[in-house]
């Protein structure tokens, strides 16, 4: 996006194209109502949208260029850094809103062992939470500094709602991810619904080779979705799927290259904060802002004794594997967004 458009004001811009014949009717009061969010939110900590205005109008040419000739992921997506680098702009875009002298990276120790796995040809997979569209950019940002060459290998496993959704798509096209639809969205539409299933085990297959060429890290969310607020408007872990974590076990042992299991816990909620209900059709609103966020890498995990390892029911056993990780989780979780909240 080589063209100088700072000159034009993106209201202005999104004003102007409203009436093109690609753009869907709500996407210019859905794009003021973000830009508006994010105008403010740094506003309120003295910071100028207007040294901002070129990334906006860059998005909005991004936007453009999908909607005129829509990206179609592949079930392996690697990321995109030439002729436009997608990384870079993600990064670039989330930045402003995380308040880094108030954020901060918790294990390092154990991240660094991760690392040395990957140096050894390895695998690593990141059993996490997942809190907001951004985790990809938010993580990112927190690690550049410091393991960049980490960050742009890391691949996420990726929902439907982050390779459909047209906002989304160009920080998608940024990742290195592993597409598949979830359980929650499977059967919607209904028609697409084998579809779908076939597209799954073309994932499944393309990271079980992955994980036989070693030095790879995989961040998985076994919940399947984001984090959300309770009743009294405290977010919670989401609960893990049993049948997730047994299934990513199931390939990591069928793989020729050792494959570690280690947990992340992310406090990024605020960032990018996900609708209060769950939703099914795309174009959900984005309320950005600015603070703190937090990163925890756990420990390694033992996938075969845990509490609950001896118990003769398979689906029993599981269960108990399954929250003996989530609990690992929400435990690291609990500590950085207390720590968040008294920073």
């Amino acid at each position: 996006m080589s063209e100088n458009t700072s000159s034009h004001d993106f209201l202005q811009q999104v004003k102007a194209c409203s009436h093109e014949p690609w753009v869907p009717k709500q996407l210019p009061s859905t794009l003021e109502e973000f830009y508006l969010g994010y105008k403010n939110t740094l506003a309120t900590h003295g910071i100028d949208i207007k040294k901002y205005e070129p990334m906006f109008l860059t998005f909005l040419q991004l936007l453009k260029k999908q909607f005129e000739n829509p990206f179609s992921f592949q079930p392996y997506h690697r990321a995109l850094r030439t002729p436009f680098d997608y990384f870079s702009f993600g990064i670039t875009f989330v930045k402003p809103l995380i308040d880094m002298p108030h954020s901060s990276v918790r294990g390092i120790e154990n991240l660094n062992e991760i690392v040395e796995h990957l140096r050894q040809g390895h695998n690593v997979i990141l059993l996490s939470n997942h809190q907001t569209e951004a985790d990809p950019q938010a993580i990112s940002v927190l690690l550049e500094g410091t393991h960049l060459s980490y960050i742009e290998d890391l691949i996420f496993v990726a929902g439907e709602r982050v390779i459909t959704d047209p906002l989304a798509i160009p920080f998608s096209m940024g990742c290195n991810l592993l597409c598949i639809y979830s359980k929650r969205y499977i059967d919607h539409p209904p028609e697409q619904k084998m579809k779908k299933q076939l597209h799954n085990k073309r994932t499944m297959e393309l990271m079980s080779e992955l994980l036989c060429e070693g030095g790879k890290s995989i961040y998985v969310a076994p919940s399947g979705g984001r984090d959300r607020a309770n009743a009294n408007g405290v977010v919670e872990v989401a609960a893990f799927d049993p049948q997730s974590i047994e299934m990513f076990y199931l390939m990591a042992k069928k793989s020729d290259k050792p494959t570690y299991f280690y947990t992340l816990s992310l406090a990024t909620y605020d960032l990018l904060p996900p609708p209060e209900t769950i939703k099914i059709e795309l174009g959900e609103q984005r309320i950005a802002k600015r603070g703190g966020i937090h990163l925890y890498f756990g420990a390694k995990i033992d996938m075969e004794c845990f509490p609950g390892s001896d118990i003769a029911d398979k689906h029993a056993r599981r269960k108990a594997r399954s929250d003996y990780i989530w609990n690992q989780v929400n435990q690291n979780y609990l500590e950085i967004s207390k720590k968040g909240a008294t920073s």
